[in-house]
């Protein structure tokens, strides 16, 4: 029985965020540690409400309020059982997923929700430090092969799923590291990248193997992985960048936002020797609002930009929740990541109309106001600006999936979308070949790939084994069963 009164006692605290000062100084994650007490307070706010509508906030059906009491009455070992029941990578999602969660939880009707991502990865990094990890290799083997196209968290939360079914996995990579965009695309502020490595290191304990610097269509035939695999989860991700379609686009620094942000972090990891995109000096211009964009603004206040802005075309959001996304659903607010607090400036409801070069670099851009509407953009009249520029990087989205080699190989269809079609069970049109993440789904959160990546596993293992045991959260009725 959860503290029927925390929620009247206790005020909604998160982790305190390091001085701007310090951690522009270095790339360790930005908040402090979180005490135990402080946790313990923090899961007794949860109302135990009866029709918990933080499971539908969350697309893996998390078992929030039981883990809540079980970290409220001391029982860690059990609330990283009940936790781990559902999510593979909790200690992934507590650092980068949004928690749509906390939008749907009963006490926001009225009152600030349960801080449930802390108490997540408070979990999650108390099992590690606790040695609760230990592998769970699968005690009966299949015999049966299955590939994995792409080490991202779709990816590897089907690989976990399938080993542990007893299936013979192993994981394709085209990088030299596993890890997919938690590896590159995520900055260190965000996840230390031991956070990674010790999960890697337990799925290898439980018999995955991976193999990295191989494009399959490339440097294997899709030929020869038909032949070697009863099965193939292609989870390859949605890279193919959206792009902006104005005059200046060539211009030298004009770049797109996701090389920008590998190239620095094969930097910091030390397998490239320096970065071709610089932001030492410059005036930094970051096109589009959401968190790649951010990601880059972070990036780029540390490597010491002399300034740095980032466009929106979206007109400023409120601070509190807009009556067009009422309670539970996800909210329409104005949202500051950390690094929006430590320098630079935003820019909502612009719209990108040319860039100015000098001797072939980027110098400036040209702006306009507006309002967004649908998917075009209304101007207004006498609102143009020019805004100084260096640098200019893209954070404008992913259009869907590289088709090149594997998918055109493979015979897959792709919707109208850009993605892969796929049936209730993962499969595409191709036997035996499924798709999880962002590739089927579209450009989409970490805590949607894993929780697509379970329910791929579900399939695959269903497929292989004429039924299966795996847990799928994205059934229809998984959440009504739990």
């Amino acid at each position: 029985m959860a503290d029927p009164s925390g929620f009247l006692k206790y005020e909604r605290h998160t982790p305190t965020r390091r001085p701007v000062p310090l951690r522009l100084r270095d790339w360790k994650e930005v908040y402090e540690p979180f005490s135990e007490g402080d946790t313990k307070t923090q899961a007794a706010r949860c109302m135990d409400c009866g029709i918990p509508f933080c499971h539908q906030g969350c697309p893996l059906g998390n078992l929030i309020p039981e883990w809540n009491e079980l970290v409220r009455t001391g029982r860690w070992e059990d609330a990283s059982d009940r936790l781990h029941a559902t999510n593979n990578f909790p200690e992934f999602t507590g650092r980068l997923c949004p928690a749509p969660c906390e939008s749907a939880c009963v006490l926001g009707i009225g009152d600030d929700p349960v801080s449930i991502k802390v108490v997540e990865q408070q979990i999650a990094d108390r099992a590690i430090a606790d040695g609760g990890l230990a592998p769970r290799p699968a005690a009966v083997s299949t015999g049966k092969k299955v590939a994995i196209i792409g080490s991202g968290p779709a990816g590897l939360a089907a690989a976990q799923q399938l080993a542990r079914a007893g299936h013979d996995v192993t994981v394709f990579e085209r990088d030299g590291r596993i890890g997919g965009l938690m590896r590159y695309g995520i900055p260190e502020f965000k996840m230390d990248r031991d956070v990674l490595d010790r999960r890697l290191e337990q799925m290898t304990a439980e018999g995955v193997r991976f193999i990295t610097h191989c494009a399959v269509g490339i440097d294997l035939s899709v030929a020869d992985l038909r032949h070697s695999f009863h099965a193939i989860v292609i989870a390859t991700g949605s890279t193919i960048p959206r792009e902006l379609q104005v005059d200046g686009r060539r211009l030298g620094g004009v770049e797109l936002a996701m090389d920008y942000l590998v190239q620095e972090n094969k930097v910091l990891e030390g397998t490239l020797s320096s970065t071709s995109i610089d932001a030492a000096g410059k005036h930094v211009v970051i096109i589009g609002g959401g968190d790649t964009g951010a990601d880059c603004y972070g990036t780029a206040l540390r490597q010491g930009a002399a300034s740095v802005t980032q466009l929106d075309i979206h007109v400023e959001p409120p601070l509190t929740r807009h009556p067009s996304t009422p309670w539970p659903v996800y909210p329409l607010l104005l949202r500051t990541s950390a690094a929006h607090e430590e320098g630079g400036q935003r820019v909502f409801g612009v719209n990108s109309t040319s860039f100015e070069g000098v001797n072939g670099n980027v110098a400036a851009i040209h702006l306009v106001e507006g309002k967004r509407v649908g998917t075009g953009f209304i101007p207004s009249a006498g609102t143009e600006t020019d805004l100084k520029a260096d640098l200019v990087l893209l954070a404008l989205g992913f259009v869907g999936p590289e088709r090149e080699g594997l998918l055109d190989e493979l015979g897959i269809d792709i919707s109208g979308r850009g993605t892969v079609n796929r049936d209730d069970d993962y499969m595409t049109n191709m036997p035996g070949v499924f798709v999880a993440g962002d590739a089927g789904r579209g450009q989409s959160l970490i805590v949607w790939a894993i929780a697509e990546g379970r329910s791929a596993a579900a399939g695959v293992d269903a497929y292989l084994s004429g039924g299966s045991s795996l847990p799928d959260p994205l059934e229809p009725t998984a959440v009504a069963l739990r």
